[in-house]
């Protein structure tokens, strides 16, 4: 297998910071090869980025990319006490680790440090003071410029109110940026085009796990919970709960602990990091951090805090990054900015983020793929918005009633001949009497256009669908 031979060559340069000579590695090496086919993986290492190479003949050396300071490999622990001043990826040099997103050298420090072997990174427990170090308005993940810098991106050019206006224009495309990439980011399988299928069409792809889809369809799920909730949206313990029983529905052994704090231990793997598993204790740090995210004035800290904190906790038995990622976007919605949705977030790098986090307690790393996902998803609202212009306020106002109407009409196989009678009746005590002859125009024209490419968004079944085709 080369790529698990190339992975073996890499993590034996990784564990040696100041560097291997070629026949070193050999030595190392636990497979097959000719010296010669060596040298040549070696160089193909080096040329995509993953190790680098100093010096020449004799003298030529493969090292870890970003190898750590000389004093960080005396004490890899003071990098634990060296806080990062939070504008390190803002106006100043960047470079690249294995051709992936911008890093800032003290992101790239820490993704050289939890990309070493396993057996170079000590066990760390889950320490409690990192959360209560953080004082909401007082400690800042993000630095000043940054958030300024992230305000500037996501501040939609018409700043449309009331809260969550923004986003419901463009949830149809939401749905399946952030339900693809998030899962993504899970490990799932699905394309992008076969994610559109699923979410928009409700057909599952051939050959794919049903576990991925089930992933898929609780992020839609989910989603549609934050858009739908925003005027009364709040982070708190009841909002995170419902968050993880929307994204974890059918997908743990135990149905009990789809929202619920977990009561046994979990395990992380490819990571010492040993989370706590008091049950007590999770209940505290869970209700801390609910508390101190809630008072926390600036959106993007807010949105980071969360994606910082939450996985850290482990709170849930499973799906914890998941419920962070959503989560990460409340403040978002709510403050009508464009939303996060980990376009093109390299894998790798927010993995090692999140150890960073775990094994380090240092959000660096992790704070440089958030600054970069966040740029990448509000340019892409941006020509998104642009692209579909000025929505109808009408529709956005009545959404959920235009959504639920047509819902009863297809599930109640209400034919042609008996919608206006049906309408009559549903709409009393709904809809104002002045909007009433609009609201029922807006109802013909959903159902008029209403086909096999759009019928989800009704939250109905395809053979729902067809049997009241078939009435007519």
């Amino acid at each position: 297998m080369t790529e698990t031979e190339n992975n073996a060559l890499v993590d034996i340069v990784n564990g040696h910071p100041d560097g291997l000579s070629s026949r070193e590695i050999q030595s190392r090496f636990a497979g097959e090869l000719s010296y010669r086919t060596l040298v040549r993986r070696l160089n193909a290492l080096v040329e995509s980025g993953r190790i680098e190479v100093t010096g020449k003949g004799r003298a030529t050396r493969y090292r870890p990319v970003y190898s750590l300071s000389s004093q960080d490999r005396k004490d890899p622990g003071s990098l634990l006490q060296r806080k990062g001043t939070g504008d390190e990826t803002i106006g100043r040099e960047q470079t690249v680790v294995n051709g992936g997103l911008p890093l800032s050298q003290t992101g790239a420090e820490i993704a050289a440090m939890v990309r070493r072997p396993l057996s170079k990174r000590p066990p760390v427990g889950y320490r409690r003071n990192f959360l209560d170090a953080y004082l909401p308005n007082k400690t800042f993940y993000l630095e000043g410029k940054t958030r300024m810098h992230l305000k500037e991106v996501g501040i939609p050019s018409d700043n449309i109110e009331p809260a969550g206006m923004y986003v419901r224009r463009i949830l149809d495309q939401l749905l399946i940026d952030l339900s693809f990439h998030s899962s993504r980011l899970e490990g799932n399988k699905y394309s992008l085009l076969e994610t559109k299928k699923l979410i928009a069409w409700g057909t599952r792809a051939s050959g794919r796990d049903a576990r991925e889809s089930q992933m898929i369809l609780n992020h839609k799920a989910a989603i549609e919970f934050l858009v739908e909730s925003a005027r009364e949206l709040a982070i708190d313990r009841r909002t995170l709960l419902n968050i993880h029983a929307l994204l974890s529905e059918n997908l743990l052994g135990d149905p009990a602990a789809e929202g619920r704090l977990r009561t046994t231990p979990v395990v992380i793997g490819l990571s010492p990091f040993i989370p706590n598993d008091v049950p007590q204790i999770i209940e505290e740090c869970f209700n801390q951090i609910a508390i101190v995210a809630s008072r926390i004035r600036d959106p993007f800290e807010q949105s980071f805090f969360l994606l910082v904190h939450l996985p850290y906790l482990q709170p849930f038995e499973d799906v914890n990054k998941r419920v962070s990622r959503l989560a990460a976007n409340i403040p978002l919605i709510r403050e009508n900015l464009r939303p996060l949705s980990f376009i093109d977030v390299p894998r790798d790098d927010y993995l090692a983020g999140i150890l960073g986090v775990y094994e380090l307690n240092r959000v660096d790393l992790l704070r440089d793929v958030f600054i970069w996902a966040y740029e990448r998803s509000a340019e892409r609202y941006a020509v998104i918005r642009d692209a579909i212009g000025a929505p109808d306020e009408f529709r956005l106002e009545y959404r959920s009633e235009i959504k639920e109407a047509v819902a009863e009409i297809i599930v109640g196989q209400i034919p042609v001949s008996g919608i206006s009678g049906f309408l009559e009746k549903w709409t009393d005590g709904r809809i104002p009497e002045d909007k009433l002859p609009r609201f029922i125009a807006v109802i013909e024209a959903e159902l008029v256009g209403l086909h096999e490419g759009n019928y989800a968004r009704y939250r109905i079944t395809p053979s729902q669908f067809r049997a009241w085709i078939d009435l007519e």
